[in-house]
């Protein structure tokens, strides 16, 4: 990228910053290939951060059918790993994984497991699991929680076989005037279900697989204990990417710790940081790291910049780290202060490989936390950041109640903040849908057909906050 003006002497953030169109031949959205440039795998630049309230098994295969790839975290055991590898390797790449009860399962337990999924639909499966009624929300209305769900199913079955192409299966939902169906295999047993847009999306995105044609997922592990024997045992399981993780990057501890995972993990993708300066990434490059994540304090659940002063704004930090990776040859991923889809785009211009953020996704239905509702009924989730005192809780459960205690007095950051699911918007496909839509225009307002030609052809100025405030929406008449 280049600057519209002369670059300026102070640092600046994803929102002191603006990219000008410049001549572009390229005729449509559809035509800009997302692969990332880090070439783990990924067909769109979408990270999904390594935060418990978030990274688990639904949002990892939700985000890897889409292209992008989840980061599970540190503090999750082992065994729990290996159990959301294996789901997630396990997952169809184009149909979705359905919630199923028996029909002597109540309204009650419907309505608990009816969030989990953005499809709404419970399948009711006889005992040889063939699917013999679908249950949604509506469904439930004017009936208590303990009715069996067998008196009101709606009992009247539209299925789709597995073997169908996508496009077929959208063709046939909208003939049918369906939103959702279950797919059944040739026996007629229940293979999973398949939503019109689902099927729409997956003629449209490409999911991020591995050699074996499965679903990729990430897992971190820290710098304390031992990171090698983790990193072995996640090799071990599958996993696709290892993370090592922590918030100062820029420590001999994590120099030592990427060494010792370099030298058990020698060909997987090795990701460390964070960092923000261009000392910081070359010694995590010159250490064994393949990729380095940039970003100290700007994640919104961050509370590091105002409890200690120390980070950097994010677009300069990934500018400057950017660079100093390229001369290495090697990739950077900006990790955090993504609040809109422009913010993505604006990474990727920097520099950035992939993107990578948690918050913002927090509030939908395949984040990790349990779905609650407030004194008006509106669903949300709750989230916390990986410094703050209840990640520190987590992290340190094995410990003595005296060093857990000692550790608990410091935290840098929130433990606890409710995330509104967007009743338009209530799943990480929506969200997706709309980054990667505003990705795709940014491309084509530069001229760009992939990213390496977006880095190269976006040509980006430098804006007063008035200039940020007049790019805003007006939702409301004046």
């Amino acid at each position: 990228m280049r600057f519209l003006n002369e670059a300026p002497d102070f640092d600046l953030t994803y929102s002191d910053v603006f990219m000008v169109p410049s001549l572009s031949s390229v005729s449509s959205r559809l035509k800009v290939d997302l692969t990332t440039p880090d070439k783990i795998g990924t067909k769109i630049p979408l990270v999904v951060s390594n935060m418990t309230a978030i990274a688990g098994r639904r949002m990892a295969e939700t985000v890897a059918r889409r292209g992008g790839i989840v980061v599970l975290p540190q503090d999750i055991p082992l065994d729990i790993v290996e159990n959301v590898v294996e789901f997630v390797k396990s997952r169809h790449l184009v149909i979705d994984t359905p919630i199923t009860m028996q029909q002597d399962g109540t309204v009650g337990e419907a309505l608990s497991l009816i969030h989990k999924r953005s499809h709404g639909a419970v399948i009711v499966i006889d005992e040889h699991g063939r699917p013999t009624g679908i249950f949604t929300e509506h469904d439930a209305v004017g009936f208590d929680r303990f009715t069996q769900i067998r008196n009101v199913m709606s009992q009247e079955i539209f299925t789709l076989e597995q073997n169908l192409e996508p496009q077929e299966m959208f063709e046939r939902l909208t003939e049918a005037r369906l939103s959702v169906a279950p797919v059944t295999d040739s026996d007629g047993k229940l293979v999973g279900v398949i939503t019109r847009t689902g099927a729409l999306r997956s003629t449209i995105y490409q999911p991020a697989v591995d050699k074996q044609n499965r679903l990729m997922i990430a897992a971190a592990v820290g710098v304390n204990a031992d990171p090698a024997l983790r990193a072995k045992q996640l090799a071990a399981m599958g996993v696709d990417v290892i993370v090592v993780d922590t918030a100062h990057g820029h420590q001999v501890r994590m120099l030592n710790a990427i060494e010792e995972v370099r030298g058990v993990t020698a060909k997987i993708p090795l990701v460390a940081g964070n960092v923000v300066t261009a000392d910081g990434t070359r010694d995590i490059i010159n250490a064994g790291a393949d990729i380095v994540k940039v970003g100290v304090g700007p994640g919104a659940m961050c509370t590091t910049r105002m409890m200690t002063g120390v980070g950097r704004p994010q677009f300069s930090a990934v500018l400057e780290c950017s660079q100093t990776a390229s001369e290495l040859g090697k990739q950077i991923w900006a990790d955090g202060g993504v609040r809109y889809p422009r913010d993505v785009a604006l990474g990727l211009a920097a520099g950035a490989a992939n993107v990578m953020f948690g918050s913002l996704l927090a509030g939908t239905y395949e984040s990790a936390a349990d779905t609650l509702r407030d004194t008006n009924g509106r669903l949300y989730k709750e989230s916390f950041g990986m410094a703050s005192n209840r990640a520190v809780r987590n992290r340190t459960r094995t410990e003595s109640a005296f060093e857990r205690a000692r550790k608990e007095l410091f935290e840098e950051g929130i433990s606890s903040s409710r995330m509104y699911l967007d009743e338009h918007r209530p799943s990480v496909e929506d969200i997706i849908d709309q980054i990667i839509a505003g990705v795709r225009s940014s491309c084509t307002y530069a001229g760009a057909t992939d990213i390496p030609e977006f880095q190269k052809r976006a040509v980006i100025g430098v804006q007063s906050a008035s200039g940020y405030d007049e790019g805003r929406a007006q939702d409301t008449s004046w």
